[in-house]
C-alpha cells in the first residue's frame, strides 16, 4: 500500500530558478525517496515553502500555507501558456486599486482576512459591492473594473489566478508602488517600465520580428500580406511568446494552411 505523507504524493520538479525545466517535477518541500517512487516531506529547516515561479513546469503546492506566508504584494508562483497564479498580501487598509484587464479573466480567493469587492463595467459605475472573508472566492470577468480594499487589521492575503498570464515571468512586486512602476509607472531613472521593459527594451526586445520583416520586404512579398503576419507575430508576442516562437508559429499557420487568409494574401 502506498504512503502520502501529508496526502501529497507526487514525482516532483525541482526548478532551476532561471525558472526554466530542470527535469523533475516541481515540489516546493523537497523529495523523499521512499520505495522507489518519491513522496513529498516538508523541509527540516525553517519549513517554509520556497516562494518562486514554478511555470510552466507540473507543480502541487499547498496553496493555503503558500499565501499565508507570502508577504509581497505580488508574486508569481506559477507562469504556463494559458494561465497564472499569483499571491499577494494587501497591507491594512491598503486595496488593489481599480483595474481592469480586457482579455483576462481573474479569479481570487482570500486565505486570510476581510476586504470589500467592487465590480462595475466602467471607472465610474462600480455596480457590484460585496464583503469579502477567508475562503470567499470572487470571480472577475474581462472587461470588468474592479477594486479590492483591505478592511481588516491584518493584512489581506489571497491567490490570484489569470486566464491567460497577465505578468512576466517570475514577477515580484515588494510592494504596491514596485507593481505601478513596474506596470506603467516610472522606475527610480526616470525611465517608464511596460510590464517589466522600458520602450528601448522592448524594441530591442522585437528587433528579431523588425529584420525578419525588412527581408520580405526585399523578396518583394506584399504589403499586405507582412503586415498581417507581423501584427499577429506582435500579438503573440504580447501574449507571451519570444520573438521566435511567434515568427516560427504565424509562418506555421500560412505553410501549413491553418490560415487561409495568410495563405491568399500572400499570393495577391
Amino acid at each position: 500500500m502506498y504512503y502520502y505523507p501529508n496526502g501529497y504524493f507526487n514525482q516532483y520538479y525541482e526548478p532551476n530558478y532561471n525558472g526554466r525545466h530542470s527535469g523533475q517535477w516541481a515540489n516546493p518541500y523537497g523529495a523523499q525517496h521512499m520505495n522507489g517512487f518519491h513522496a513529498f516531506r516538508y523541509p527540516n529547516g525553517n519549513g517554509m515553502i520556497p516562494l518562486a515561479d514554478y511555470g510552466p513546469n507540473p507543480y502541487v503546492v499547498n496553496i493555503n500555507e503558500a499565501t499565508q506566508q507570502n508577504n509581497t504584494y505580488r508574486t508569481a508562483l506559477w507562469t504556463g501558456t494559458h494561465l497564472q497564479v499569483t499571491l499577494m498580501s494587501i497591507e491594512v487598509g491598503g486595496d488593489i486599486g481599480l483595474e481592469m484587464h480586457p482579455a483576462v479573466d481573474q479569479f481570487l480567493r482570500i486565505e486570510q482576512g476581510q476586504g470589500v469587492v467592487q465590480m462595475g463595467p466602467s471607472k465610474e459605475n462600480l455596480t457590484f459591492q460585496s464583503p469579502v472573508v477567508d475562503d470567499s472566492a470572487i470571480m472577475i470577468p474581462a472587461g470588468t473594473w474592479h477594486n479590492l480594499t483591505n478592511t481588516g487589521n491584518t493584512p489581506l492575503k489571497l491567490y490570484s489566478i489569470y486566464a491567460p498570464p497577465n505578468h512576466p515571468f517570475g514577477t515580484v512586486h515588494v510592494t504596491k508602488a514596485d507593481a505601478m512602476a513596474s506596470e506603467g509607472g516610472a522606475n527610480g531613472n526616470g525611465n517608464t517600465i511596460v510590464f517589466g521593459k522600458t520602450p528601448d527594451q522592448w524594441v530591442q526586445h522585437t528587433e528579431f520580428l523588425v529584420q525578419e520583416g525588412l527581408e520580405d520586404v526585399k523578396r518583394g512579398i506584399n504589403a499586405t500580406h507582412i503586415l498581417q503576419e507581423f501584427i499577429l507575430m506582435g500579438v503573440l508576442v504580447g501574449k507571451g511568446y519570444t520573438p521566435e516562437k511567434a515568427y516560427e508559429t504565424v509562418e506555421e499557420w500560412e505553410r501549413s494552411g491553418k490560415s487561409k487568409l495568410l495563405q491568399a494574401s500572400k499570393n495577391m
